[in-house]
């Protein structure tokens, strides 16, 4: 049985437009490591354009924004006071959930479960 066939993924949405979920949290973790958006993407390997569109979205829907910019050509950006805050929410719900998982319904269902899926009838 593998320790890894649970996996609880916890999304925030504000509207349609996902708030926060696991992707935007480690865009704020690089972030807060680099001191740029654009360093922030290329560390996760994220385009340019994707990593300003979820900055973007996180900033539109908190009622405070979770990124400041600096102005002017130095470029950088740093998580706000408030994006701390909201991270480390959301880092801890996440823990909690996952704490939560081993319960006898997670081990009931995993007694059921094959380790590897069976060949596919359809090829």
């Amino acid at each position: 049985m593998s320790p890894m066939a649970l996996k609880i993924k916890v999304q925030l949405y504000c509207g349609e437009e996902i708030a926060m979920g696991p992707g935007k949290a480690d865009l704020l973790d690089a972030i807060r490591a680099h001191g740029s958006i654009s360093a922030a993407g290329r560390a996760l390997t994220m385009s340019y354009r994707r990593t300003w569109l979820l900055v973007d979205a996180m900033n539109r829907c908190w009622r405070e924004p979770l990124v400041e910019t600096a102005p002017g050509s130095s470029g950088g950006a740093r998580v706000s006071a408030f994006g701390e805050m909201v991270l480390d929410h959301y880092r801890k719900l996440q823990e909690q959930l996952d704490l939560s998982a081993d319960c006898a319904d997670y081990r009931a269902l995993m007694g059921q479960m094959l380790a590897e899926p069976k060949a596919s009838q359809k090829e």
